[in-house]
């Protein structure tokens, strides 16, 4: 159940395109009593589970990702947009629903078996969440599970992610 930290997320209507109501998490990462309690939320279904490693997508993830991979004694692993990083890398493609995307990963950013959590803002149709799970698992790394900020349950991206443990601080029907 998400705290009081819930209701600095906003809607963006009609973002990036007429149709889409983007969820605004900026409030929350203005608040630093928000963010630590919504970071704190995010990592407890996980603290026991041994984590090696966070992975998290570009952007927003970034900040979620890296704050969880602290409070867990973890390391972080960026997954970027095409182009951002320095040496060789793996890629995987996908669907957002509103376009294509990819995410690329160093092949050596996983050791083999590391056991990682993946934590991004939001699940929304899961395309993110799959691609971030294929490139950990191309790298050698076993997926314990996934975190969200908030999952929009009616777009049904659980569906892409298989029967690894999921955890979202706020649930939108």
């Amino acid at each position: 159940m998400a705290g009081d930290w819930q209701l600095l997320i906003r809607d963006a209507p009609d973002f990036p395109r007429p149709g889409i109501v983007f969820k605004d998490i900026t409030p929350l990462l203005a608040d630093p009593a928000g963010l630590r309690s919504c970071v704190e939320e995010l990592v407890a279904p996980f603290r026991d589970r041994s984590i090696d490693l966070v992975a998290a997508p570009e952007a927003r993830g970034f900040v979620i990702g890296a704050m969880a991979a602290d409070r867990l004694d973890a390391g972080f692993v960026p997954l970027r947009k095409p182009g951002k990083l320095p040496r060789e890398t793996l890629h995987a493609d996908y669907e957002l629903e509103y376009g294509a995307e990819r995410l690329e990963m160093h092949t050596d950013a996983v050791a083999n078996q590391a056991r990682v959590l993946i934590v991004d803002d939001v699940l929304a149709t899961g395309g993110t969440a799959a691609a971030s799970a294929r490139l950990v698992t191309l790298g050698g790394g076993e997926i314990v599970g996934f975190s969200f900020v908030l999952e929009l349950e009616f777009l049904g991206g659980r569906r892409q992610l298989g029967e690894t443990p999921i955890a979202a601080a706020i649930t939108v029907s």
